[in-house]
């Protein structure tokens, strides 16, 4: 029986769920598969640590005490804001050392203070991204994906996306089934694909200011197999193609043509979670007309077909995938 480690770094300020949110995932796959992880959670001093919505923590150790991890988890949260440097110090010198380095939210920032984060692709939290970008250069920073893996570094984004990083990492030790069945438990998917977008169509662009807009994007919404190219969405909005566009762009953020992408998108993975239809006709639904032309957006956006998508979110019977 192989037991692999795991060691929680907490300090005062963390975020609670960023550290039990993997830890129930991982904990319930040992429970699962009969390998459990040995998890431990350590301090700079081994003291107690008081997380940001005011939980005591108790750790096990002290850093010092601890050894060389199989996943070293970073957890984030306000304290991340302004570090201890002795821990930034550990991390430089100890995180190397584990196979896996791990972080969610705004632990990254912690990671990148280290130097940890140099030359890799990272996420985290959407608050942060901009913050983790400017201040070290060397990062690239991603900020649509809810997790990403770079080699040994896997990054997170924010709170419950530690659990979609942690149940991908249960799958790649102990299988699918496991990662299943640990979801199925905690009561959420098996896991949303690491490039599934942080945000909703409607949260990730601004609301427009003038109410034609906003009625368009509304209609959008609402209605994603109509017409919606620029010059139906422009009549609705009674502005010439071009107006149309500009205005569009500049008080939301991103094209009509984007836009009406997001939300297609966003409409075809809901169908697909939510129902048994067809992908054919989940296709014409959403405005995209063929299974091909949805299958390409898919790919495109997800890096994952329609129906690969929905045995992960919602497993049908493989007839329902074709109809």
């Amino acid at each position: 029986m192989t037991q692999r480690s795991v060691l929680v770094v907490v300090f005062d300020d963390v975020q609670s769920l960023d550290v039990t949110g993997p830890v129930e995932v991982f904990t319930g796959a040992g429970r699962h598969c009969g390998e459990p992880y040995e998890i431990r959670t350590a301090s700079l001093d081994g003291t107690a640590v008081r997380t940001s919505s005011g939980l005591i923590l108790v750790p096990d150790c002290a850093l010092a005490e601890a050894e060389a991890p199989h996943t070293l988890l970073v957890p984030g949260g306000s304290g991340t804001r302004h570090p201890d440097p002795r821990l930034i110090s550990w991390l430089r010198e100890h995180a190397p050392r584990a196979e896996r380095i791990v972080c969610v939210c705004s632990g990254a920032l912690l990671l990148a203070e280290a130097g940890l984060l140099d030359g890799h692709r990272v996420t985290t939290h959407w608050s942060v991204c901009d913050h983790l970008a400017r201040t070290y250069p060397a990062v690239e920073v991603d900020p649509d994906p809810i997790f990403v893996r770079d080699g040994k570094l896997a990054t997170s984004a924010g709170v419950t996306a530690g659990i979609d990083l942690a149940l991908a990492l249960v799958e790649e030790d102990h299988g699918r089934d496991t990662a299943l069945t640990v979801a199925r438990h905690l009561v959420v998917f098996l896991r949303r694909p690491g490039n599934q977008a942080q945000f909703s169509a409607q949260l990730a662009v601004q609301t427009a200011r003038r109410e034609p807009l906003r009625e368009v994007q509304q209609w959008i919404t609402e209605h994603p197999d109509h017409d919606l190219s620029v010059e139906r969405l422009a009549e609705r909005a009674s502005l010439s193609p071009r107006h149309f566009a500009r205005a569009f762009q500049s008080e939301i953020g991103t094209t009509p043509g984007r836009y009406v992408e997001r939300v297609r998108l966003e409409h075809a993975r809901r169908l697909l979670e939510d129902t048994a239809d067809g992908v054919g006709q989940i296709s014409r639904a959403c405005g995209y007309g063929t299974p091909e032309a949805m299958r390409r957006a898919f790919v495109k956006a997800l890096g994952t077909a329609p129906a690969e998508y929905r045995r992960r979110f919602h497993p049908y019977s493989p007839g329902e995938l074709t109809r």
